[in-house]
């Protein structure tokens, strides 16, 4: 569904079904995502080019479209290293075919909901070194845990294999202050037709996420107001109904 909403054509009927679905209840789900998206690379931007982070873990990566996290890191420095998680063999699959050979990248078919499995892949260790900083990348994804999987005990099972230093980049969607009931309408079309529910969170909620890290600037915010490529030319952060924010292990 991700990937209908933009633009993509790694979907099926289902799927497209199921995303219109939500974009009858919601219209402003694809710009959201398409906002999302471009949060990615700036946020992996920033944590590559000014955090000096070379190992990034991302958690729930979907389908692989433009502008990945190695295409990203590797343009600052050809050595970084990537592993991809998802639960979706297809995604392993599609993974597979278009990441680099040079041994910078991998993919790992494992569920979040299951974090030791993950933190002890021999595939992770392999490619990333715990004992230097890591950023832990969370995008789009922890508001398909619900309560009763704890996401809290999730993120906090990974910051506690990082050193200090190591950063963590989520972004989770909210109520919004607007239009609510267009948030909910959209939420429930996943409760109904997906594998995973989508959960509304509060600000508060989504910031307890980031305990044990201290937020960089600008800190919890809409995806488009964290640090726009221009200045000034955020659409209107209110109607990307999505809160953003990257932290450091303190």
């Amino acid at each position: 569904m991700y990937d209908y909403y933009l633009g993509g054509k790694d979907n099926f009927a289902v799927d497209r079904e199921a995303a219109e679905q939500v974009l009858s209840a919601a219209p402003e789900v694809r710009i959201l995502a398409k906002e999302n998206r471009a949060f990615l690379g700036r946020a992996v931007r920033f944590l590559a080019a000014e955090a000096g982070i070379r190992q990034f873990v991302d958690v729930g990566t979907g389908l692989p479209t433009q502008g990945n996290v190695h295409e990203i890191a590797q343009a600052v420095d050809p050595s970084a290293r990537v592993v991809y998680i998802d639960n979706d063999p297809i995604v392993r699959v599609h993974a597979k075919a278009l990441l680099p050979s040079d041994g910078t990248t991998a993919v790992i078919e494992a569920d979040m909901r299951d974090p030791e499995s993950i933190l002890k892949h021999p595939d992770l260790h392999r490619l990333i070194r715990f004992d230097e900083p890591v950023a832990v990348l969370f995008m789009s994804v922890l508001h398909f845990i619900a309560d009763e999987y704890d996401p809290y005990g999730i993120v906090a099972a990974f910051r506690d294999l990082t050193v200090p230093g190591s950063h963590l980049a989520l972004s989770h969607i909210t109520s919004p202050a607007q239009n609510t009931g267009a948030a909910e309408a959209a939420a429930d079309v996943y409760k109904n037709r997906a594998t995973s529910p989508a959960v509304l969170r509060s600000p508060k909620e989504i910031q307890a996420l980031f305990d044990g890290y201290d937020l960089v600037e600008p800190g919890l915010v809409y995806l488009p107001q964290w640090r726009p490529d221009t200045p000034g030319t955020a659409r209107d952060a209110e109607s990307v109904w999505m809160l953003s924010g990257v932290g450091r292990k303190i």
